[in-house]
């Protein structure tokens, strides 16, 4: 039986680099994994192949039992995974709904055509992305700053902006790259509610994260890389206390 997702033996190098070596794993649905490992371990590069942002240089991705790795990355959207970015991609001189409607455009399509001869199958789309764009701005508490313009927005406000984007991409999978970075105490704790709410509420979360008390608060189960490899994949407690992972992340002696 297939499972949710599956990541198999997925290899990616750049020329001579060798930055995902072979790595394999599985995603159940409903879980909320973390991902993790020192600076240059291959995280962002997993999560690229995985969203369809970086084609595979071998191996692949299963997300329902379909191959998804070497797809476009709006038909991968299209299929239910969505993903925010390591460095904030928001549009800063558009309003913040409309920042987020491109999310729900890129979910339910936008014919040209359909807009210009204003047809029942134009209205429809159109409310759909409406829709779409209302829910993900009220989930995430930036429906009063729709008319807002991006650029106006806190730092922490354009990191829910960048959430409300993809999860008006109607996701069955959220992939999060680094969400709580830039972060205070306060800020990472309310998002740490924030993404179990959305995996409460029926959302598969795949968090690459550097805040360790983060992840490991909030995920049930982390794959840690080191050096492109999966080193470990386990519960919290047991990464811990792993000395694979206590090795990557503080060196041989200590």
């Amino acid at each position: 039986m297939s499972g949710f997702v599956e990541i198999e033996a997925v290899t990616r190098r750049f020329g001579g680099l060798t930055a995902v070596d072979s790595v394999s794993g599985r995603i159940e649905e409903g879980e909320l994994v973390g991902l993790i490992g020192p600076n240059g371990a291959g995280k962002t590069t997993l999560f690229n192949v995985m969203t369809g942002f970086t084609p595979p240089s071998s191996g692949s991705v299963r997300f329902r039992g379909s191959t998804i790795s070497g797809l476009a990355p709006w038909r991968v959207a299209r299929l239910g995974v969505g993903r925010t970015f390591q460095n904030l991609r928001i549009f800063p001189n558009m309003t913040v709904f409309d920042n987020v409607s491109v999310g729900a455009i890129g979910r339910h399509g936008h014919r040209v055509t359909e807009a210009l001869l204003r047809g029942a199958g134009a209205r429809a789309r159109s409310t759909a992305i409406a829709g779409a764009s209302w829910s993900a701005l009220h989930r995430t508490g930036l429906a009063d700053q729709a008319d807002e313009l991006a650029a106006n927005l806190s730092y922490g406000k354009r990191k829910y902006l960048e959430i409300a984007r993809a999860l008006a991409t109607s996701p069955a999978l959220l992939v999060l790259d680094e969400p709580a970075a830039g972060l205070n105490d306060s800020e990472t704790a309310e998002l740490a509610r924030f993404i179990q709410d959305l995996n409460r509420g029926g959302i598969t979360v795949l968090l690459v994260e550097h805040d360790m008390a983060l992840v490991m608060g909030i995920c049930r189960r982390v794959m840690v890389l080191a050096s492109g490899r999966k080193i470990a994949d386990a519960p919290p407690d047991a990464v811990k206390a792993d000395p694979a992972v206590i090795e990557a992340y503080l060196g041989v002696e200590a």
